[in-house]
């Protein structure tokens, strides 16, 4: 497995430009076997999960190109609606291919989705609401098997407003008869880019980025060319690891909206912070205070895929903190590694504590999840000494490129390739 060598207490200056999310770009992919069109992707970032997404897509008899960061998929009228276990058990967002199978073809089949190990992430919600479809749903021996001679429009209340199944709605509801009404809908921007992904699709959907979606199915859908949202995790994680580190950079492609509380809690710590349109600046001396409390909620909420790279802020910062994550009940399976580097944080639950340790120092820690991963990789930026960072194919699906544009801003770290 590929490792990161990186010298840390590096001062970093620039700017950086966020690729497209990752956690938009995962369900248009799914949304484009809606029609036997062909749709195409633009500036799609080169991660492993965007390569697993576009080999289930493979496997269900659609035709995948990659050009000049764009992506072209081309459904098939009739294929595989079985999608290989291999592949939804490293990858939780095939679980969107139930909803754009079914209203394609009326049938899906997948194993439960896996992807990184930071709780038990039930789908529960996903299947319910494909019920009230007018799905049917066996569950077998770890396999999910679902059919229906028609999808019908339906009222539709989340207990939570879980972002995967919401897209899942929007998926199947498109190709239903009559209209579908969604309450406690997720908000995050990410629902509002399938919506007008959707929209530009041919469908009718309104009220994304509110908790009341409706959708007005059964139209015929077509082909589209679409550019996503940038990624506000990643641009999130510069902005952090600018401020560990020190120095001025500005972030291109996300509003200060969709990081509301990042920007606040980094002001917190001490960081100047300036936004303009679609750019953040961040300014730090890279002596910080601790955060009081930081606390994961959905969307407008503190965002839990930022939480790993706080808590790694915190930890070589001054003072104490608590950590509260809600959403994931496993999400602080990077802190033994943290520890490594001399961090002092007790984990209790969710909660977790953190006494600032001042400045961290360089050890060898391995990455478990994508974000703990990138939390050891900031932690590492700002720790003295010198740290190698191993087990990158979890960084790596969801970040592209990350150490040549750390390097552009100031950051001495390269990559070790291992076969």
């Amino acid at each position: 497995m590929d490792k990161f060598i990186i010298c840390g207490g590096k001062r970093l200056d620039g700017s950086v430009c966020a690729q497209s999310a990752k956690n938009s770009v995962l369900p248009l992919l799914a949304a484009s076997v809606l029609t036997g069109d062909p749709v195409v992707i633009r500036e799609v970032p080169d991660i492993s999960d965007v390569h697993c997404m576009a080999e289930i897509l493979q496997e269900i008899g659609a035709e995948v190109s990659f050009a000049g960061g764009d992506v072209r998929i081309e459904s098939l009228h009739a294929g595989n609606h079985s999608i290989p276990p291999t592949l939804t058990r490293e990858l939780r967002s095939s679980v969107f291919m139930l909803g754009s199978l079914l209203a394609r073809f009326h049938r899906a089949a997948c194993a439960y989705p896996g992807g990184c190990d930071i709780g038990l992430r039930p789908i529960d919600l996903h299947l319910n609401a494909l019920k009230r479809l007018g799905v049917s749903i066996r569950e077998r021996e770890g396999y999910i098997t679902c059919e229906c001679d028609r999808l019908t429009g339906a009222e539709i209340a989340l207990d939570f407003p879980s972002v995967g199944a919401t897209e899942n709605i929007l998926l199947a509801a498109v190709g239903a008869e009559g209209t579908t009404v969604l309450g406690g809908a997720a908000k995050e921007p990410e629902i509002v880019d399938l919506q007008n992904f959707l929209n530009a699709m041919g469908a009718n959907v309104r009220g994304a980025g509110t908790d009341v979606i409706v959708i007005k199915g059964g139209l015929p859908l077509h082909g589209a060319t679409y550019t996503p949202v940038k990624d506000r995790i990643e641009a999130g994680s510069f902005l952090i690891a600018c401020a560990i580190c020190g120095g001025e950079v500005e972030v291109e492609g996300v509003g200060g909206d969709t990081l509301g509380l990042l920007l606040h809690k980094l002001r917190e710590n001490g960081c100047k912070i300036h936004t303009k349109n679609d750019k953040i600046k961040i300014a730090s001396t890279g002596s910080l205070r601790c955060n009081r409390k930081i606390e994961t909620m959905p969307f407008p909420g503190f965002p839990t895929d930022l939480q790993a790279q706080m808590t790694a802020l915190n930890a070589g910062a001054e003072g104490v903190s608590v950590i509260v994550e809600n959403l994931f009940e496993t999400r602080y399976k990077y802190v033994p590694e943290l520890i490594k580097m001399g961090a002092d944080i007790e984990v209790r639950g969710r909660n977790a504590v953190v006494r600032g340790a001042g400045r961290l120092h360089g050890a060898n820690v391995a990455c478990g999840d994508l974000r703990g991963g990138a939390a050891l990789v900031l932690a590492a930026l700002g720790a003295e000494g010198v740290s190698e960072v191993s087990d990158l194919s979890y960084v790596d699906r969801g970040y592209a490129g990350l150490e040549q544009k750390l390097r552009a801003l100031g950051a001495d770290i390269r990559r070790i390739r291992e076969e």
